[in-house]
């Protein structure tokens, strides 16, 4: 083995890599369209058959201006015509209306089935390909963030973009079109009135593009408030035995009421723009519909438009309208989409620091395994350095225990090595390959790291101890419980493999989760053990007895244990004793404490602490 030094093999320091990702929803935002585009290019699902679905929404659509056609011809042939009242006339035309009706009818509904279809395949796409990007995030990745504010952008945010896309987003093009025929068919009657309907609503197009500005700034805001709505809800439930141990329940409702407010006033705020467009498009309807009522008798009387031709005008009025007043609706949640949608595609855009080299990574067989570290070192971002220059071999099969005082770096080692983060410069590697080009898959199956707090999952206890191995037998599960000396604590459950370990594990003592992640780490049959002082939540009797099973369960491994309890540094190899980010010693335990160095004086103060 290599000591410490700076001297490396061959006389070469690996090049530096970057390891931090660029933060979530960082830089410019991007316009409300060029978001859209991204959003439906990174989402295909949503335009599959789309236009099998515009078709029917242009007959849908097509099929609203069969009404105010009727009812002029009625008017004008059926029942003041020529020759007098022309009731078959009346009787045709009020049939093939009836059968128009019916078909603009059965369109739509093909329409909103396909639709519906569509966008809740491509939402599920959307979610997934969230979640498993969020998951293949760095954990130093996901620390900076909020949890609610990532799992805001998996659920409530995809849900802004449901709302969006089952409702406004077909809606809005069926209104345009709406508009648009409309608008021919006006000017077919009278290009005057036309005319003045227009230079009624212009003012408020104008308007428009300028409360979308405002709106998209005010619904940005809203999601990072839900956002932060739901950190500090998921926040208080999870932590709540610790609000009631510390009797801060008060404190704590005062800031999710805080939350609470902070989003109720975004809310409010985004939504006055969207009221105001509303309002005034009630108004601008009201007046241009009075206008043409005037202005349509005069022209009656001037003779340039008869009676069923104003009637068929008035209606096809209402027919401009309604996209109007229906434009303004679907702003607000279009604007409230692109806000969720914007958040979505930060996630989406945040390279993961510690990617999966997929297919061209290396595939290691199983066996005895090396650890190497090259001239490795390692800052946080935007921080200072805590690791500095390790260089160093560990041996296959050996049992080492890294040592030394909180925030010397003992975790950061670990998890380096665990590549639950890449070093900032140089290497680590496993019989000789760089972890950052072997495969995600061969890394885990190879090297298993069991936390000082081992997480655990709702489901049965069978199922947690066998996360690493699905699938895995009861009888390899209860064998493996038993290697470890912890047949009579399986026994002494009511239901045994099948008992319930709640949310997190709460049903269940730290000491007893702390057991199943040792059993699961067992079963999962590792070449590497990372050990983050297993033994650290369990009473002293079992203590004893994990000791003893992890004698079987480290021989034949490489095992590395973070010590924080020097009795499993005594136990080990070799020590390791890192003192502010660096190996300052290296040697079996005897030889460290006669050597009088840093390792020496820490024994020291632990033995002196366990005799008291």
């Amino acid at each position: 083995m290599s000591s410490t030094g700076t001297a490396g093999p061959a006389g070469a320091t690996a090049p530096t890599r970057p390891t931090t990702g660029t933060s979530i929803g960082s830089g410019a935002e991007p316009g409300a369209l060029a978001t859209l585009r991204r959003g439906l290019a990174l989402s295909p699902e949503f335009l599959a058959g789309i236009w099998v679905t515009l078709f029917l929404a242009l007959v849908a659509t097509a099929g609203r201006v069969v009404v105010p056609v009727a009812v002029q011809q009625v008017v004008d042939r059926g029942l003041q015509g020529g020759a007098g009242p022309d009731l078959g006339f009346v009787r045709t035309v009020a049939l093939l209306a009836a059968g128009a009706v019916l078909l603009t009818a059965a369109a739509a509904y093909a329409m909103n089935v396909r639709l519906f279809r569509t966008t809740e395949t491509g939402l599920a796409a959307l979610r997934v390909r969230a979640f498993r990007h969020v998951h293949d995030l760095s954990v130093l990745t996901q620390s900076t963030e909020q949890r609610g504010s990532l799992v805001s952008r998996v659920t409530s945010d995809v849900d802004t973009i449901s709302t969006f896309m089952q409702w406004g987003g077909l809606l809005l093009v069926v209104s345009v079109g709406q508009l648009l025929v409309a608008t021919v068919l006006m000017a077919f009657y009278s290009w005057q009135l036309t005319l003045l309907v227009w230079l009624s609503f212009l003012p408020l197009f104008l308007l428009l593009r300028t409360f979308q500005r405002r709106v998209s700034a005010a619904y940005g805001l809203v999601r990072a408030r839900v956002g932060a709505l739901l950190g500090a809800v998921s926040e208080a439930v999870v932590g709540a035995s610790t609000v009631r141990a510390y009797a801060v329940e008060a404190r704590t409702q005062r800031r999710v009421d805080e939350a609470v407010e902070r989003h109720r006033v975004a809310a409010v705020r985004a939504v006055w723009p969207v009221v105001l467009s509303f309002t005034a498009a009630e108004v601008v309807a009201g007046v241009a519909t009075g206008a043409v009522v005037v202005v349509g008798v005069l022209l009656g009387v001037g003779g340039d438009l008869t009676l069923g031709q104003l009637l068929a005008f008035l209606f096809l009025v209402t027919l401009f309208i309604s996209p109007v007043q229906v434009g303004t609706e679907v702003l607000n949640e279009a604007q409230n989409a692109i806000a969720g949608w914007r958040r979505v595609l930060g996630v989406l855009d945040t390279r993961p620091d510690v990617a999966d080299p997929g297919p061209g990574g290396v595939e290691q067989r199983r066996g005895p395994l090396e650890v190497r570290f090259e001239h490795v070192s390692y800052a946080y971002p935007s921080g200072p350095t805590v690791l500095h220059d390790v260089d160093l071999t560990i041996a296959p099969q050996t049992r080492v225990a890294i040592v030394g005082e909180t925030g010397s770096g003992k975790t950061t080692f670990a998890k380096l090595l665990t590549r639950l983060m890449d070093p900032t410069e140089g290497r680590v590697l496993v019989d000789g390959v760089d972890l950052r080009d072997l495969r995600s898959s061969s890394l885990r199956a190879r090297v298993v790291m069991v936390p000082q707090d081992g997480f655990l999952f709702d489901a049965p206890l069978r199922d947690n101890i066998a996360f690493g191995r699905p699938g895995a037998p009861d009888e390899l599960i209860e064998l493996a419980l038993t290697e470890l000396g912890l047949a009579g604590w399986l026994e002494g459950l009511a239901h045994g493999l099948d008992t319930p370990v709640g949310q997190r594990g709460e049903s269940l003592s730290a000491g007893e989760r702390q057991l199943v992640a040792l059993a699961r780490a067992y079963l999962a049959d590792p070449d590497l053990l990372v050990l983050d002082e297993a033994t650290s939540s369990v009473d002293p009797a079992t203590e004893v007895r994990l000791q003893r099973a992890l004698e079987g369960l480290t021989r034949g491994r490489t095992a590395i244990s973070i010590a924080h309890r020097l009795s499993t540094a005594e136990a080990a190899d070799e020590v390791l004793v890192v003192d502010r980010g660096r190996v300052v010693e290296r040697g079996p335990h005897a030889e460290l404490v006669r050597a009088g160095g840093t390792y020496a004086a820490l024994h020291r103060s632990w033995a002196a602490q366990q005799a008291l």
